[in-house]
């Protein structure tokens, strides 16, 4: 089994933010499966269901992005699962807007939800898929970037970002972390050229 956790903020003033990119991803693949996210369970709105057959746990931490770890070491905990059958999504700066990368290990970078979650957990060895946000502008400061909803094509660019997101993590579960990376690990430009 696998346990799918998209990182944000709970509360209206953060739908849609960029810092919400992991929940936005998590309901992606919840209508994609046809899982409802009503139950709350260790500090986490959840639901169940199964991707070929594999069953698969989508959570959405309810303890505000800083302290995602003690909702995701619960949630490691009660389903007794092995360190990748964890798949972590979460919005990145240093990505372009839009961009995703797959990870089957690594540090938190400069994310607090992951620092927290690699804290509580003890160990980093679990995949992570990273969407891009982009850089703040020149003198926006770093949190009202994160904080603030994007629109026209910036927000075309973070949803198919998100999308792709949604059908990595789908693939992490379905086939393995590899063919994900090897489909979804790519820039922006590269695909542009590769359309071309």
């Amino acid at each position: 089994m696998y346990i799918i956790v998209g990182l944000g903020n709970i509360g209206r003033e953060y739908v849609r933010t960029r810092h919400n990119v992991g929940f936005m991803v998590t309901e992606l693949i919840a209508n994609k499966l046809g899982i409802e996210l009503t139950k709350r369970k260790c500090k986490a709105m959840t639901g169940e269901g199964f991707i070929n057959g594999k069953k698969v746990v989508i959570a959405q931490p309810e303890t505000f992005m800083n302290n995602s770890g003690f909702s995701v070491s619960e949630l490691m905990n009660w389903y007794k699962a092995e360190h990748n059958q964890l798949i972590v999504i979460y919005d990145d700066i240093d990505l372009e807007v839009g961009q995703v990368r797959i990870r089957e290990k690594g540090s938190a970078g400069t994310h607090n939800g992951m620092r927290s979650i690699i804290y509580q957990l003890g160990y980093d060895d679990f995949p992570r898929v990273r969407v891009g946000i982009g850089k703040p502008r020149e003198k926006e400061q770093l949190i009202g970037h994160v904080l603030s909803r994007p629109d026209g094509e910036e927000w075309e660019q973070l949803l198919e970002g998100m999308k792709n997101a949604c059908d990595a993590a789908i693939m992490i579960v379905d086939k393995d972390i590899h063919e994900a990376q090897a489909t979804y690990n790519k820039s922006s430009k590269e695909k542009s050229v590769k359309e071309q």
